[in-house]
């Protein structure tokens, strides 16, 4: 058994949210933790920095080749559980797998329903809605590499979605939940980590990570991670907002392709 937690998600489906949440759960701080110092409890695993500094010249192949040895040097960062970010499928890719069983103690999967994520992936990238939903459906999506980051493979929505709801030790965490019971179903990822949550620290820990809480520190002080295509990183922080918002034939054509995925977590 591995020592590595995933932290995994499609993108803009809470991952930060709840890396932010472990953060001050774990830290315990006396005021919220500092947005821009998240890397300090979890890694992001697609950062260049892991892969060397060559990082932005490597093929898809060469990252690949590289990935168990950077899930190995990961495990490394903590004589503990070791919390790291991921957008990948868990899928393989030129024979490595994009997450490593080895190195793997579980998983925690946030989902969101797909209509919001495509509304808030369009905001981030500042791309159409369009596009976004086209790219949530093609199977071979992916994020380039670049300077700063390898290449992500994150697959289409629905692929991404089974690659780890249906995977062994996985705790699944549906965005919706953690909106409407924060409580309980924050709590059931302290226990999943292998502890009941203590209620005083688990009530600061998620009113620290709340959303009002980083929208204020972002607009204070910026978030390094911010998207490229509108002024903020956290837009709204509620379910269904794509109800008021999206027209309903782009609904449609997201629930025509993901439709018996989006089921499956009660999204229709």
């Amino acid at each position: 058994m591995g020592k590595i937690v995933w932290l995994a998600s499609y993108p803009k489906s809470g991952n930060t949210w709840v890396r932010a949440f472990l953060h001050n759960y774990i830290a315990q701080p006396g005021a919220p933790y500092d947005i821009n110092a998240l890397t300090e409890f979890s890694a992001v695993e697609c950062a260049a920095a892991f892969f060397g500094p060559d990082a932005g010249r490597m093929t898809n192949e060469d990252v690949q080749r590289a990935r168990e040895s950077v899930h190995a040097a990961l495990t490394k960062l903590s004589d503990d559980l070791v919390f790291v970010k991921t957008h990948n499928a868990r899928l393989v890719v030129h024979k490595a797998a994009l997450c490593t069983p080895a190195y793997t103690a579980g998983a925690i999967y946030i989902v969101r329903d797909p209509r919001d994520v495509a509304l808030s992936y369009a905001a981030y990238l500042g791309h159409p809605i369009d596009d976004v939903i086209d790219f949530m459906g093609n199977e071979k999506a992916a994020n380039a590499g670049d300077e700063r980051q390898v290449f992500e493979l994150l697959s289409s929505w629905s692929a991404h979605a089974r690659s780890w709801a249906e995977s062994p030790g996985v705790l699944l965490v549906r965005y919706e939940d953690l909106c409407a019971a924060p409580t309980v179903h924050f709590g059931r990822i302290v226990k999943f980590l292998g502890g009941e949550a203590e209620p005083e620290r688990l009530a600061r820990a998620i009113a620290f990570s709340d959303f009002r809480t980083l929208s204020a520190q972002e607009a204070a002080n910026g978030y390094q991670a911010g998207g490229q295509g509108g002024p903020v990183f956290f837009r709204a922080g509620v379910g269904g907002q794509w109800r008021d918002v999206m027209h309903p034939a782009q609904a449609q054509r997201i629930t025509r392709v993901h439709g018996e995925v989006m089921r499956k977590f009660g999204y229709l």
